[in-house]
């Protein structure tokens, strides 16, 4: 291990882009009484970061069904500082649906993910009142949450500052340029010095209607992947959940006809909604899809958290904050040169 006395002792640290990792990773070391430095090339609105496209689903037990067992470790540690450290966060739970035509794919969903019940018709409608008559079956977690990232992103900017972190926006920062301790969280754009990223396309679309009300995430089973509709207040919904290995920004007519037609699915008010805004974001994933957090000298690199950005930020923050301060190493995550 490089002179762990030096990276665990009062020196400033700079932290590069203030995604949700390097937010976060801002925050706890701020708030533990670090003078942070967090630098972000775009401008206060984000719109470059991966962060400004994400789902900003909280869902650890869900992701049981396709992810690594420290996905899910890591991500129910989150939830808790999401808890201690924004106390707005929903904690709704998720709800997972699907039509008869997909029970199979319904039932291994179930086997695959823990922390669920079971629900009948009425059981989904005393949830979702909107999605009385929709759907025979359902699996509700009740432990899972989401946020807006667009709206939380400000909030941990603003936590930050209140902390006594500053925030540099429009600053084009390089890891080499920096003295001291640095913290990259740059995604894709530190392939510089992560080579083996590569970026997924993870496409949404907002739409607008007053017709249906959802108090918390509802995923509905799909042959290829799970669809999700995210209620973002104001009458508006986030379709997501496509993972495309592909490194364009567009989105494609086929994703457009699988998200909106999984909305029409879900309720067929949203047919007469609104489209408000199509986008798609690069998740940056090493071969494995699993973070990793790379100790070399007075340079962390903290990335690859692929499409589990929000859920798994706040915990590798906490990870980085405990090596810092006590030396503490998490084997399943973090690596020495």
């Amino acid at each position: 291990m490089y002179q762990t006395s030096r990276l665990r002792g009062d020196s400033p640290v700079s932290i590069i882009g203030a995604g949700i990792t390097g937010a976060w990773h801002a925050l706890l070391l701020a708030e533990a009484g670090r003078a942070v430095t967090l630098h972000e090339r775009s401008d206060a609105a984000m719109t470059q970061s991966t962060s400004h496209w994400a789902g900003g689903m909280l869902a650890p037990w869900c992701e049981e069904e396709a992810a690594e067992p420290v996905i899910t470790r890591l991500g129910i540690r989150s939830l808790a500082l999401w808890r201690q450290h924004v106390p707005e966060t929903a904690f709704n739970g998720s709800l997972v649906v699907t039509h008869p035509r997909d029970r199979a794919d319904f039932e291994r969903f179930a086997r695959l993910t823990s922390g669920h019940q079971r629900l009948d018709a009425e059981g989904v409608r005393a949830l979702e009142p909107a999605l009385e008559g929709r759907f025979r079956d359902g699996l509700f977690y009740p432990e899972e949450g989401h946020v807006e990232p667009r709206r939380v992103l400000p909030r941990l900017h603003a936590a930050i500052a209140k902390a006594g972190g500053a925030i540099k926006f429009g600053s084009e920062a390089e890891v080499d340029d920096l003295d001291g301790l640095v913290i990259d969280c740059r995604g894709l754009a530190g392939r510089d010095r992560e080579p083996s990223l590569r970026g997924v396309k993870g496409e949404m679309i907002v739409i607008e209607t007053t017709e249906v009300e959802l108090s918390r995430p509802v995923r509905l089973i799909h042959p290829r992947w799970p669809l999700y509709v995210i209620p973002r207040g104001d009458g508006r919904f986030m379709l997501g959940a496509t993972s495309i290995e592909a490194e364009d920004s567009g989105v494609s007519v086929r994703s457009a006809l699988e998200l909106l037609g999984a909305a029409y699915v879900v309720h067929p008010a949203f047919g007469e909604a609104r489209i408000v805004e199509f986008g798609a974001g690069l998740r940056p994933a090493f071969p494995d899809n699993l973070p990793k957090i790379r100790i070399e000298q007075e340079r962390i690199t903290v990335n690859g958290l692929y499409r589990h950005g929000f859920l798994l930020a706040p915990a590798l923050a906490e990870l980085t904050l405990a090596y810092l301060s006590r030396g503490e190493i998490d084997n399943e995550v973090m690596q020495c040169a």
